[in-house]
């Protein structure tokens, strides 16, 4: 096992939200795959679905870091909301540069820091920011987060990255992970 991974909310136990969280969303995903909602796929689905879960009961420790409230769901439609407003205005913005004769970047490695504790919530968060056009997460370490920036602004410090590439996605990823 790696050192440097935080297993905190490993101690947390599974209990029967886990479990049905990821049948659900196995199942969610084998109705999209399918295509169809005829009754012979929906019980084969809800086969699979559980024996998926059953058979990897020992790998869902990564999922205790999950927050079950009734608003989960309306936090978790407003995050992706977020993400979409945020990928949008980053794709432009870096088209822009691109197109741009004087190509106006100033690539450079920062280091951010996350409030997040659990592994799923640090690697949604990694996810995020790699899938923004103009960060790279290159590496997590602890609730440390390596990003390559392509337009650092000069002067720029720790708190300044941290504010400006992961204090949105934190608020939002943070109502539904821990």
């Amino acid at each position: 096992m790696d050192d440097n991974i935080d297993f905190s909310v490993k101690d947390r136990p599974l209990c029967w939200q886990h479990y049905a969280l990821v049948a659900g969303t196995s199942m969610l995903l084998w109705t999209l795959l399918t295509g169809t909602l005829d009754r012979q796929e929906l019980i084969t689905g809800g086969f699979v679905s559980f024996l998926v879960t059953a058979l990897f009961t020992s790998r869902l420790a990564i999922f205790t870091g999950f927050r079950f409230s009734w608003l989960a769901p309306f936090y978790i439609f407003s995050y992706l909301g977020i993400f979409l407003i945020a990928l949008l205005r980053a794709n432009f913005d870096l088209s822009v540069r691109v197109l741009s004769p004087s190509l106006p970047i100033r690539p450079k490695m920062v280091e951010v820091k996350t409030a997040l504790k659990s592994p799923l919530a640090k690697l949604m968060l990694a996810n995020t920011i790699t899938l923004t056009p103009g960060t790279l997460t290159v590496d997590v370490i602890d609730d440390r987060l390596q990003v390559h920036w392509v337009n650092c602004p000069p002067g720029s410090t720790s708190q300044t990255a941290t504010q400006e590439i992961v204090a949105n996605f934190e608020k939002h990823i943070g109502r539904f992970l821990i």
